[in-house]
Parts: C-alpha cells; sequence; structure tokens
C-alpha cells in the first residue's frame, strides 16, 4: 500500500512538523509502506493527483495542520487520512470551544476567562499565579506562564496579543504534570514531564531535551494512572476524536485529575511524548505506523 506523509506546513511549528513527518515517512518505509513525502506550504494542488488507493498521514501541527483546515481539503478530495475530521479538528484546535465541551461533559478543568489585552487587568484571576494563552496554538507556542503576577515580562506580554487578539486568561494548577496518548480509543502509558529546575516545559524545553519525560510517571501510583487513562479516554470521546489524540493534564497534590487541552497530531518525532509512551507499551514507530494504516483501512473501508 501507498502512503502520502504530509510535513511541514506554514505555522510556526513547521520545524516540528518536518521532524515529525520525516520520522513517520522512515517508520512507514520501515514497515513495509511505499512511501511519498509531501509539503503543502505552497497550498494544496498537491492533493489533487493524490490516488483513491493510498491513504494519506497529515502530520502537521498547528495553524492548517490541526484547525481542521487540511482535514477539509482532504474530505473535500474524498481520501483516507489519519486523524479526526475538519470540523472536529476546529472545536479541538480553539481552546475555549474545547473547554465548553469538556466542561458540559463534566470534564474537570482549571477556573478561567477569556481575555483581551484591554480587559485582562481587569480580572480578579490575573492578581493570583496563572497561565496566558493564545486561543490557537501548540507547543507551548503563545503560552505565558505567570507565577509572579506582580512580575509579568512585559515584552512576553505583548508577544500574546500580538499573535492573537483573544486569549485564555486560566489559573495556575500547582501539581505533576501527566501527559496522556490515546491510540484508537485506548489510553497509552501516561508520561509525566518534569521541566529543568527553574524553568518551565515551554516550546524550547519541550524540544531541547532539557525536560525529563519519565515513562512510567514515577508520581503516580498505579491507580493514579488508570485514572490518568481513564480522564484521556473521555476527553478523546468527549472531542469525538478519531484515531489519536494526547490529552495534558495537572495532577494535584489530591491526586485528582485538572485537563489543560488536548491535542490531535500530537508530535511523532524521535523525542515526542507520544512515540515514547507507544514504546513503553511495546509498540515501536514502524508497528505504530502500521497500526494507523490499520485504522484507516477499517474506517475508510479500504480493501
Amino acid at each position: 500500500m501507498r502512503v502520502l506523509v504530509l510535513g511541514g506546513g506554514i505555522s510556526p511549528e513547521r520545524e516540528v512538523s518536518l521532524r515529525s513527518a520525516k520520522a513517520v515517512a522512515e517508520a512507514a518505509r520501515h514497515a513495509g509502506f511505499e512511501v511519498d513525502e509531501a509539503d503543502p506550504a505552497d497550498g494544496y494542488e498537491i492533493l489533487d493527483n493524490v490516488s483513491k488507493d493510498m491513504v494519506v498521514l497529515p502530520i502537521l501541527h498547528g495553524k492548517n495542520g490541526e484547525d481542521g483546515v487540511i482535514q477539509a481539503e482532504l474530505e473535500k478530495r474524498g481520501l483516507a487520512f489519519l486523524g479526526t475530521g475538519s470540523k472536529v479538528s476546529m472545536a479541538c484546535f480553539d481552546k475555549w470551544q474545547t473547554r465548553q465541551i469538556l466542561i458540559a461533559n463534566h470534564i474537570p478543568m482549571a477556573r478561567a476567562t477569556k481575555v483581551t489585552k484591554e480587559t485582562y487587568g481587569n480580572q480578579s484571576l490575573a492578581t493570583q499565579p496563572h497561565v496566558l494563552k493564545i486561543l490557537h496554538g501548540g507547543s507551548s507556542i503563545g503560552t505565558l506562564i505567570v507565577r509572579d503576577p506582580n512580575n509579568i515580562n512585559p515584552e512576553q506580554f505583548e508577544e500574546i496579543f500580538a499573535m492573537e487578539n483573544e486569549a485564555v486568561l486560566e489559573e495556575l494548577i500547582k501539581g505533576v504534570e501527566i501527559t496522556i496518548p490515546i491510540l484508537d480509543q485506548t489510553a497509552l502509558p501516561p508520561i509525566e514531564v518534569v521541566p529543568p529546575e527553574g524553568g518551565e516545559f515551554d516550546y524550547e524545553n519541550k524540544y531541547n531535551g532539557a525536560s525529563a519525560e519519565l515513562c512510567p510517571p514515577p508520581s503516580l501510583t498505579r491507580e493514579q494512572i488508570k485514572n490518568a487513562q481513564k480522564i484521556a479516554q473521555q476527553v478523546h470521546k468527549a472531542m469525538s476524536c478519531r484515531h489519536l489524540s494526547r490529552a495534558d493534564t495537572i495532577m494535584r497534590p489530591d491526586g485528582s485529575f485538572i485537563v489543560l487541552e488536548i491535542n490531535t497530531i500530537p508530535g511523532l518525532t524521535n523525542q515526542s511524548l507520544y512515540p515514547k509512551a507507544a514504546a513503553e507499551a511495546g509498540i515501536m514507530m514502524p508497528e505504530l505506523v502500521a497500526h494507523f494504516v490499520d485504522l484507516l483501512k477499517r474506517d475508510f473501508k479500504i480493501e
């Protein structure tokens, strides 16, 4: 079977996408597939000649990758592709809309409000430790963690609202950061994320190897691991996701979990969390990609 891997794109996460796509393409070849690679940065005409007997793996992060745009282009052409459909992708990419759906499904989230640059200072949440993050984005791009509200970095604050007019102002939850990938409808082993001392799990520390990513998570009991996996499965289901996702959470000191967000096309580089969790479950990258293709054959009824 032939596989088309899409990587790159136009978002700020382009470089991560290229690395993810390269890792997926290499794994697909090891799994025995014929592999084509393409970058939709210059438009979607590259999809016009894709054969219906191919499957598409859109390994695109951020804008035009996870927001439903590439998914709509693939749907328009009747192509089989990995991941969530266009409408659901759009909802998952919008942090405020995701929040409304999860709260309606009784999934615990931090207190939050939507703000502009002008209304930010009027909010009581802004006077306590908080997180300010743009409505649309991933890889911690457009995220500012404010541990001391009296000492906010003005340049970083301006950067947030230069990216988007609105942002989510969210209570900073103290605890252990746990991320849980989903394969199909089943949770993979959770990963405990420990940023470098004195640092945050920001864009730089996600990819420079400075953060510890521990799987299985040493801070969790077996029961807490099960609870983390259960809540990730609930998030995946509540958002109507398909094939794969990754839920980011915080486990508070009392052992309860707060959901931060969901990623519908999580990173798949050799440093990424999703492949690490899959490997802990005994699924190496070639087998993981083969499993992705099997899901497409099942859901798109490909012989």
